[in-house]
């Protein structure tokens, strides 16, 4: 399953995806990882959480920022959920098109390895791709 947190920059998100993980620790039996941009939210995740800084790896295109997220589930079968923050910086995603297909793939990285995804984009429910819209959670 694919979740998404919308909302224009500044408005909150980074918090709304801080929060699920917490929510989401309580329950886990496997592990969670969480990407991002950078190390700032290292303390406000629990110690069981693998945090990713997505700085230390130099990605050029959305694909190598996928393949990445595949090899990231390729080498821990106990992964049950991937939070992203930032996903359109990381992703290096700039246009409605490659949201949409980044999704799509994402998706099918879900269904066929079992992990869920939580993903936070910083666009407007309405500047989304209708397709997606079923799959927002949190739109600020």
């Amino acid at each position: 399953m694919v979740s998404l947190i919308v909302g224009a920059k500044g408005k909150g998100k980074t918090k709304h995806l801080l929060n699920k993980a917490t929510e989401l620790q309580k329950d886990l039996k496997g592990s969670m990882v969480y990407i991002d941009k950078n190390n700032k939210h290292m303390y406000d995740l629990d110690s069981k959480v693998r945090l990713i800084d997505m700085s230390e790896f130099s990605m050029q295109s959305t694909d190598e920022f996928l393949g990445f997220i595949c090899g990231v589930i390729s080498q821990n079968s106990d992964i049950e959920e991937i939070l992203l923050d930032s996903f359109l910086d990381n992703a290096l995603i700039d246009d409605d098109e490659e949201i949409a297909t980044s999704i799509d793939k994402i998706e099918k990285y879900s269904d066929k390895y079992d992990v869920n995804f939580v993903i936070s984009i910083s666009r407007n429910k309405d500047e989304l791709p209708r397709k997606l819209a079923d799959k927002v959670i949190v739109a600020l």
